[in-house]
């Protein structure tokens, strides 16, 4: 599988608070950013895989709403993980 064990540590362990806080909006929107990647690699070496795009749609809004909910919460923790990730430009 394309999302080790070992992976998801260490993007927790990057964007959340530790290796174990797997529940901060940081660390799951930067997961749901890591997997949107992976399958829109996917989806561009298979463009008929409609139910790869489907999930994929429904990621982007999961992350949208963690993105949200973090604008509401604390303007200064969502500006830093955008600019960290590189989601706006």
């Amino acid at each position: 599988m394309y999302l080790s064990t070992e992976k998801k540590q260490e993007i927790f362990k990057d964007h959340g608070k530790g290796e174990q806080d797997t529940g901060s909006p940081e660390g799951q929107i930067a997961l749901f950013s890591y997997r949107i990647s992976h399958l829109t690699e996917h989806l561009k070496k298979n463009r008929k895989d409609f139910s790869t795009q489907l999930a994929l749609q429904k990621l982007v809004g999961k992350r949208r709403a963690q993105l949200d909910y973090l604008m509401k919460k604390d303007i200064e923790r969502y500006r830093a993980i955008v600019k960290k990730l590189g989601l706006r430009r």
